[in-house]
């Protein structure tokens, strides 16, 4: 199917409409946001660790490579930033909403199923043992033998959260998100196998691979958390990309539902005016003239 250029929905004329019917959708981000903070306040389960299962979590405690603050950046408003540009180049706000709405879905439900993980497993990570004992000295329960922490109270607290990783789902939810959407607009599927459009769609996802790589690098995660964390980020991702968007390698994968669905019905509408226009003119044709004859 060729591409077919609407040309007028824009975010003056259409963006408030857009936004209007979607309110919910935005409104239920909200809550989500809400209860990730929520997740991320409560305290998560301690897991019995014994003095034996320390060897494995003795690992240096540093910071990371990358922090925090630089998740949202590359999993959030790099992907936006493209979606703009694209938006600049199409002018359909169709596309734009929809492409910003999945990624904060994809984002944030992975955020809250991560999160809820990480509290119910409460798995230490491997540099545990420094966040437990800062000083060297280790101290169990002479009858319980489980780990009597003397270190920060923050600092243990997110040493129980090592499983699922938090930047690999994320950094998969977002990237992956946005390698899915590129996979579209540029038309990597399209049969004509051009590769270097296939490796424009495959950075995101190394970007995100290393992320995930740094976090065990690290020392903050094991193997397995990265892993789990990076699959559960890209299934959501692609369930996000696939509920507004057709799948990359059909004809109408470079656009949103929304956008054949409104050229559908202004099609329609088109159509009915130019009837009824015809039939009004068939109408004034056909009437016979009842002006009285002078």
């Amino acid at each position: 199917m060729p591409e077919i250029h609407l040309g007028s929905h824009t975010l003056k004329s259409h963006g408030a409409k857009v936004a209007n019917v979607h309110k919910y959708d935005w409104i239920i981000l909200l809550v989500l946001g809400a209860i990730d903070i929520t997740l991320n306040v409560i305290e998560p389960f301690h897991r019995f660790v014994g003095e034996e299962m320390m060897t494995d979590m003795k690992y240096p405690f540093h910071e990371d490579t990358i922090p925090m603050w630089a998740v949202p950046i590359y999993a959030i408003v790099l992907p936006t930033a493209i979606f703009f540009a694209f938006y600049f180049c199409r002018k359909d706000v169709y596309d734009l909403h929809h492409a910003i709405l999945g990624l904060f879905y994809s984002i944030l439900i992975t955020l809250v199923i991560t999160d809820a993980i990480k509290d119910a497993v409460g798995r230490p990570r491997p540099n545990f043992f420094w966040r437990c004992f800062p000083d060297g000295i280790s101290v169990f329960d002479p009858q319980t033998k489980n780990v009597m922490c003397t270190g920060d109270k923050k600092i243990i607290k997110e040493g129980y959260k090592s499983f699922p990783s938090g930047h690999s789902s994320v950094s998969f939810a977002g990237l992956g998100f946005l390698a899915w959407y590129l996979s579209g607009k540029i038309k990597v599927f399209d049969r004509r196998g051009h590769a270097a459009k296939l490796c424009i769609i495959l950075l995101p996802i190394l970007g995100a691979a290393l992320v995930g790589v740094s976090r065990v690098d690290d020392y903050w995660h094991h193997w397995q958390d990265v892993f789990a964390g990076g699959l559960l980020g890209l299934v959501i991702a692609s369930i996000c990309y696939l509920q507004s968007f057709p799948l990359p390698n059909q004809d109408e994968g470079w656009a949103p539902h929304t956008y054949f669905l409104t050229m559908a019905a202004e099609r329609n509408d088109a159509s009915a005016a130019r009837l009824n226009s015809l039939r009004m003119r068939r109408s004034d044709v056909e009437t016979p003239d009842s002006s009285p004859s002078s």
